[in-house]
């Protein structure tokens, strides 16, 4: 395949699960702002929030602004890359443990890669020593059921 793809991601900090993604053949802000407006119907926002980001001019844009604009926006110092340390090494991951095993083909086979891995794997089976060595699916859901035993207790 000759080209890009661009990868957009989001990421919880909490979980290192990736909540919300876009494939792109360009570095658009609409790409930034549809994989925002996929993370936000996928969690709720009656929390606080800190949505953090490069310095980029898609993340700088009044779109992204506007799009972001009940989040805390946090973006990483100029020439400090390890701001973004967590989606960085997401990025170089799925690189290294997955995309660089195909010839890519064209954008519908990236899609279909990057879907399989993330839907089927990062999400759901991989475990992270962030997690305490689980999957962000199984992090997230034993942090469900320690909220809920709390709240069992409590009332």
């Amino acid at each position: 395949m000759d080209g890009f793809i661009y990868l957009t991601s989001i990421m919880d900090l909490y979980s290192r699960k990736i909540i919300a993604w876009t494939l792109s053949k360009t570095m658009a802000v609409s790409c930034v702002i549809d994989t925002v407006n996929k993370a936000k119907s996928r969690r709720k926002l009656d929390a606080p929030l800190i949505i953090h980001s490069d310095r980029g001019s898609q993340y700088v844009s009044k779109e992204y602004q506007k799009a972001t604009a009940k989040m805390q926006r946090s973006y990483s110092k100029k020439a400090y890359p390890w701001d973004n340390a967590c989606i960085e090494s997401f990025h170089a991951i799925i690189k290294r443990e997955w995309l660089n095993r195909f010839k890519i083909l064209d954008y519908n086979h990236a899609y279909r890669l990057i879907f399989e891995h993330l839907e089927t794997f990062y999400n759901t089976t991989r475990i992270h020593s962030h997690c305490d060595y689980m999957s962000p699916d199984n992090f997230e859901k034993l942090f469900a059921k320690t909220q809920n035993e709390n709240l069992r207790i409590a009332g």
